[in-house]
């Protein structure tokens, strides 16, 4: 099978191309703009370990989607069967600061993507979204029986714009897509803006952690090896029309196309102070913490449910905290 894997650069591209790979029947291309929203090295450290374990196998193009005419004549060029469109401008927080990069690289981008798929019979899109969709909800666990239209900040927004553009393309053109709301993944090879990432970095240097709305947070804490293996199964997994789709009391997550919406996440509640306590414990360092407000935009706790999630891709989650966190140590050790 030949797939493509855009942001194939980044944290979550990066392990789904290693996992896709160990099945020597694929072949993936992985595309990435290789943009300087993160230390750009590592993004072409994780390119140049795909290349050098899978060789004849693994292609890289660096390309930007926005590119309309460029991104075309790739997908005509390769003939894929299968998209993972993982590409996007990440981080909550700098798209309040930054909202017009968000507007080219999560719309314009995947406007472009889902012409190419539709122009090109692609079998299946499985496409990131974020549990950032679910915004002001305070119903938790989050399920994708939940209305989620009501986001707070423009990540989040452009990513349900990328969902309902999904769904219309879907429809019309009978494009099989699969949406894909992840709960933040954290692992080896991990972005250097997120949290565990931080925690640890600063920890080492003997340097203060910024920890917000007093350590009143709580999330849903996903290792990269149990996101990946849902990003697989799902991939292996086209949707399907559901015939039993009432219009009358219509199914968020479903519909009378071919289109499937899905929650990555653990299942498992973990209180930020919890977190770190564990990360302390995993470096033998206290950390010195400076607990600021509630940030702009910020959610406050995040849980997954993923009942449907199970029945759908048989997905059970295995990865324990404290080996998740373990791990990205050991790997951020080594690396840095």
């Amino acid at each position: 099978m030949k797939i493509l894997i855009t942001g194939a650069a980044g944290f979550i591209g990066y392990h789904t191309a290693n996992k896709l790979l160990l099945n020597k029947k694929n072949k993936v291309v992985g595309l990435d703009s290789m943009n300087n929203y993160y230390d750009i090295r590592l993004k072409y450290q994780r390119i140049k370990n795909l290349k050098e374990k899978y060789k004849k196998n693994f292609r890289f193009e660096k390309l930007n989607l926005c590119q309309k005419k460029k991104v075309f004549n790739l997908f005509k060029l390769h003939k894929f069967d299968k998209v993972i469109n993982l590409a996007a401008q990440a981080g909550v927080r700098y798209s309040i600061k930054n909202p017009e990069a968000y507007f080219k690289n999560n719309l314009l981008a995947f406007f472009n993507m889902l012409e190419a798929c539709k122009n090109f019979k692609i079998k299946h899109l499985l496409s990131a979204s974020s549990s950032s969709v679910y915004g002001a909800n305070k119903k938790i666990p989050f399920s994708v029986k939940d209305i989620a239209d009501h986001p707070i900040q423009f990540y989040a927004a452009t990513k349900r714009s990328n969902e309902i553009l999904a769904h219309s393309y879907s429809y019309l053109y009978k494009l099989p897509v699969t949406l894909i709301r992840f709960f933040t993944v954290y692992g080896p090879w991990g972005r250097p803006d997120m949290a565990l990432f931080l925690f640890v970095k600063n920890i080492l240097k003997n340097k203060p952690i910024n920890v917000y709305n007093f350590g009143n947070h709580s999330r849903d804490f996903t290792y990269v090896d149990d996101a990946v293996n849902g990003v697989v199964k799902a991939l292996n997994k086209n949707p399907k029309k559901n015939k039993k789709w009432n219009p009358k009391n219509p199914d968020p997550s479903s519909s009378t196309a071919p289109f499937k919406i899905i929650n990555l996440g653990s299942s498992k509640k973990i209180n930020l102070l919890e977190y770190i306590k564990t990360i302390e414990k995993i470096l033998g360092k206290k950390a010195i913490i400076n607990f600021s407000e509630l940030q702009k935009g910020d959610i406050k706790n995040t849980l997954a449910d993923i009942t449907e999630t199970k029945k759908y891709l048989n997905f059970k989650p295995k990865a324990k905290l404290y080996k998740g966190i373990s791990k990205f140590i050991e790997w951020y050790k080594n690396y840095y």
